[in-house]
């Protein structure tokens, strides 16, 4: 099909910023989309326009009504980098469109500061959870995110502050591309810049302090790391269990017996993309899992109360199955294991005879690996020093054909 709908990327220099190219396809819609300070950069000419809507699937649905006319939606910068042509793209096929892009905010702003767009982490917190923002923080990293609102620096630098990396550096660009471009710059533990415009990009330079916590993405956080009542998957045999589940960027796991949520977390943590269902009949362990959820930067986790099967029911299949309770449930991990999808991982955890004889039996009827987890760990006895060992936990893997 022809294309009909074109995303038109603006700088803050308008019109006078784009390509001949670009004009020409604006100037050819029959129909103009955009905020109210993009199309104010059209002159006005009698031409059918469109602003956004709440909710804005309202406004793609009659974006995408008007198939077979000349539609021109405008955005800012690159509308495919966190912008209005991702949400576009998943209703409208690429063959029926024309992207042209302008520099975009993570662009301009890594030529502002020389900094390498390759080696700075990208976020962004329109419309999204500040805690988004946990996991890239980071001894020497660089950050940039697209802001909120005006008070969105002020919450970043709180929550750096509160994460002992009070000593980063902030700047905040605003207007980049447009004659009242500007930028302002500060200390996190020192922040107090008001007069921010709303619209703006956020920089961060992460700078640790001696008291700031290491929570690297890698699985095999410290326990202190997580809120529990002292029923967890342990440090060690946590980051044995999710690399064993093997989180592939965009897969979804579901988390059965879930506690604190510390596997789910953990996987979620390993790639921004990840998802994660985690299921758990208790309700105080359920508050402590919302908790750990936002302080631990995967606020979308998806928790469910409840019990497996029935709290399973409308998830999309998932590509992997982590169960570390509900072993005694009859058929539960055989469920499981049916729901599936083809190459996916099951693993599962027990420490108690009946749990190993429920492990032993999918076992040998899957053949796949069965292994034991023994950890130990210092102790002080008196003014000496011990072994103290935990439970040995058995662990059993499949990968689904």
């Amino acid at each position: 099909m022809t294309p009909w709908l074109f995303i038109i990327g603006l700088g803050e220099d308008g019109l006078a910023g784009l390509s001949a190219a670009a004009r020409a396809l604006i100037e050819s819609a029959q129909v103009l989309v955009g905020g109210a300070r993009h199309l104010a950069k059209v002159p006005e000419d009698g031409r059918e326009r469109l602003t956004w809507t709440r909710p804005l699937s309202d406004l793609i649905e009659e974006i995408a009504a008007r198939r077979g006319q000349a539609v021109c939606v405008l955005a800012t910068g690159d509308p495919l980098d966190y912008g209005i042509g991702v949400t576009l793209a998943r209703r409208i096929p690429a063959a029926e469109t024309i992207v042209v892009p302008a520099p975009s905010a993570f662009s301009l702003a890594c030529a502002r500061l020389g900094w390498p767009r390759a080696a700075i982490e990208c976020v962004t917190l329109h419309g999204r959870p500040l805690e988004l923002l946990h996991p890239a923080i980071q001894p020497e990293a660089r950050i940039l995110a697209l802001s909120n609102d005006v008070d969105t620096p002020a919450k970043v630098a709180a929550l750096l502050t509160a994460r002992g990396y009070g000593a980063s550096r902030l700047t905040v660009l605003e207007h980049m591309g447009g004659p009242k471009e500007r930028l302002v710059e500060g200390l996190a533990r020192e922040w107090g810049e008001t007069g921010i415009a709303d619209f703006n990009t956020l920089a961060i330079a992460c700078a640790a302090g001696p008291d700031a916590a290491l929570l690297p993405r890698m699985p095999g956080l410290p326990d202190e790391a997580f809120h529990h009542d002292g029923q967890m998957t342990k440090r060690e045999v946590r980051a044995v269990t999710v690399a064993a589940l093997a989180p592939a960027p965009g897969q979804h796991l579901w988390d059965i017996g879930a506690g604190c949520g510390s596997v789910a977390i953990e996987w979620m943590r390993s790639h921004p993309r990840n998802r994660a269902s985690a299921v758990e009949r208790q309700a105080d362990r359920v508050a402590l899992m919302a908790g750990n959820a936002a302080a631990l930067g995967v606020p979308s986790l998806d928790i469910r109360h409840g019990q497996a099967p029935e709290a399973l029911d409308n998830l999309d299949p998932p590509d992997a199955v982590f169960l570390g309770g509900g072993l005694s449930t009859p058929g539960l991990i055989d469920t499981l294991w049916g729901a599936l999808k083809p190459g996916g991982r099951l693993v599962a955890n027990a420490v108690t005879l009946e749990g190993e004889q429920v492990l032993a039996g999918f076992h040998t009827r899957n053949g796949d690996e069965l292994i034991r987890i023994a950890i130990s760990r210092t102790h002080p006895i008196g003014p000496y020093t011990g072994w103290r060992t935990f439970m040995p936990v058995t662990q059993v893997r499949a990968i689904k054909s």
